[in-house]
């Protein structure tokens, strides 16, 4: 017997119960969700932790593009007084 025969095993059985039975189906709902919410949170902090080098790439390029925008608007302001 291959694995791939134990996991079609094991994934009927569990198809079987959340079919027959309700409880079981709102539980398999929620895990899923559950399992969803952290993967989407862990993902979030992938991409936003400031730890990350392309991250504070990132920051320091925003910044910088701000930080220009307003020197370019007090420059601005300056010349009309």
């Amino acid at each position: 017997m291959t694995a791939q025969y134990l996991w079609l095993i094991v994934f009927s059985f569990a198809l079987y119960f959340i079919i027959t039975d309700e409880s079981i189906a709102a539980a398999f709902y929620y895990v899923t969700r559950l399992a969803k919410a952290y993967i989407q949170r862990q993902w979030w902090w992938f991409t936003h932790n400031p730890r990350n080098p392309v991250v504070k790439y990132l920051i320091y390029r925003r910044s910088l593009k701000v930080a220009e925008n307003i020197m370019r608007q007090i420059n601005i302001d300056k010349e009309k007084e």
